[in-house]
């Protein structure tokens, strides 16, 4: 921004900034350079936020298909061992007249598969660090 000088009447000399309507390079850059800080130190937290997110949500659905598979369990009074999976999830039929405990099987939102396992087992998730 250059200075300008200009004479008052009564002779005095005093400067006055031009300004310009545009931004300069460097100014632009410092901006660019800020932006890409704060992303730089955002991103990670959020990836990691979602990660603990899908992790917890997959340790609750584990939770609620072993209450669920307890639950049968109890009301068929299954020894340990004895595999019920078919008995907790779907809809009821003449050949199966037992209430279910699960509308649908529960998706892992990392997307692993679970597996019900049998009774006095915990049930799993195919992806490791999802363990109930």
């Amino acid at each position: 921004m250059p200075k300008v000088a200009q004479v008052t009447r009564l002779g005095y000399i005093f400067f006055t900034m031009k300004y310009s309507k545009a931004f300069t390079l460097v100014e632009i850059m410092i901006v660019v350079l800020i932006i890409g800080i704060l992303l730089a130190i955002a991103v990670p937290n959020f990836v990691r936020a979602r990660e603990v997110s899908q992790k917890n949500t997959c340790i609750l659905n584990l939770k609620e298909m072993d209450g669920a598979k307890e639950q049968c369990a109890m009301e068929r009074r299954s020894a340990p061992g004895e595999d019920i999976s078919g008995y907790v999830i779907g809809t009821p039929s003449p050949t199966k007249p037992l209430q279910f405990y699960l509308k649908s099987m529960p998706i892992c939102p990392s997307g692993g598969t679970y597996s019900f396992g049998v009774v006095g087992v915990n049930p799993s998730c195919s992806i490791s660090g999802h363990v109930l």
